[in-house]
């Protein structure tokens, strides 16, 4: 995919680069941050001129509406430098379309498409050495708005703020991650804001977390808010789980998040001659294949941690361990996914884009 820019841009570039002061060695996740930022107002009804400016704090009222109702939604997103210097993007279109539709369900005004491809490319080229070399290293793309009108009366603010930050990033997950099957909380319900990547969902989800990782679990595997008996998602990640040679992930829905990651693993499986199925999954049939050894594998797909294999799960009082697997889908998944994305291989889907 290609992009033209024709959008006018405010630049105030730093007078100096903090390039030199990074350990790029020993980065903690989404704590360092490139020497600009992106900020785009929506005021009077339309949104402005962006401004790339030098990463730094804001100035925001207590009485921003933001801090008392919530609105705020963003994306996650990554460039990645191939052995030529040059820097992609991975699948942006889809992002840049679920970030829309994110605000649309928090009654947050729709980011023209300019304002988004154009200021995102033109912020990249400037931070363009901040891009880390390296099979796995990455720079992360934090795309976000929130309501920043001032008062306290329960409405959707009249004004926005619109900001791109970049962060350079190694792994997410170091190695393979234990889960725990929720008995008792769900990530979204039926007619919420679960599709959507609202701010709200995450904070929602720190408390039962603290309550797996006591138990010496990383992280959960989300059940409906009904039942509690049909899996969901793991942790912040879509899940996969190989029973047999098959790869089932449940379907989205309002509960569910509709993952870049997700829908591209689905892809490659089928360019790979992999069998796949999305439908629902229930607690049940987990266990089930887990007693008669026919679950092989579980792994999450996500932008951060783009395939996190799990090594064993928990529910109730019992704990599985899953077996290592030589043809691990995960593995080839992972593979396939991170080939495209540095460029090493030829990318047949047309989803990458260069800086």
């Amino acid at each position: 995919m290609q992009e033209n820019n024709t959008l006018p841009i405010t630049i105030n570039k730093a007078e100096t680069s903090r390039l030199d002061q990074v350990d790029f060695e020993n980065l903690t996740f989404g704590n360092v941050f490139t020497d600009h930022m992106l900020t785009c107002d929506f005021v009077d009804g339309k949104w402005q001129t962006p401004v790339i400016k030098p990463y730094g704090p804001l100035t925001i009222s207590p009485g921003a509406r933001v801090f008392h109702y919530g609105q705020a939604i963003f994306e996650g997103m990554k460039a990645y430098r191939d052995e030529q210097d040059d820097v992609w993007l991975f699948r942006p279109e889809e992002n840049f379309l679920r970030f829309n539709k994110s605000s649309k369900r928090l009654a947050i005004p729709e980011l023209p498409r300019d304002v988004f491809f154009e200021g995102l490319l033109t912020l990249l080229r400037m931070d363009k050495n901040w891009v880390p070399k390296g099979y796995g290293n990455t720079l992360y793309i934090r795309p976000f708005v929130f309501g920043d009108q001032v008062g306290v009366s329960a409405a959707p603010s009249g004004t926005y703020k619109f900001m791109i930050l970049l962060c350079p990033v190694k792994a997410y997950y170091a190695g393979d991650v234990k889960v725990l099957i929720a008995e008792n909380y769900s990530r979204a319900a039926n007619g919420g804001v679960g599709a959507a990547k609202a701010a709200g969902n995450y904070g929602a989800q720190f408390y039962p977390t603290s309550l797996a990782k006591e138990k010496g679990f990383d992280q959960i595997i989300w059940t409906d808010d009904c039942s509690h008996q049909y899996l969901e998602e793991a942790g912040t990640m879509n899940v996969f789980f190989r029973i047999n040679d098959t790869l089932i992930t449940a379907p989205t829905s309002d509960r569910i998040l509709d993952g870049v990651t997700r829908k591209s693993v689905l892809a490659l499986a089928e360019r790979e001659g992999i069998s796949t199925e999305v439908r629902k999954i229930t607690v049940s049939e987990l266990l089930e294949a887990a007693k008669n050894k026919s679950l092989k594998e579980i792994f999450g797909a996500g932008t951060a941690a783009v395939i996190s294999p799990v090594s064993g799960f928990g529910y109730k009082d019992d704990f599985f361990e899953l077996p290592s697997q030589e043809d691990s889908f995960a593995k080839r998944m992972k593979k396939s996914l991170l080939d495209i994305q540095y460029n090493i291989s030829k990318d047949p889907f047309n989803w990458t884009l260069k800086v």
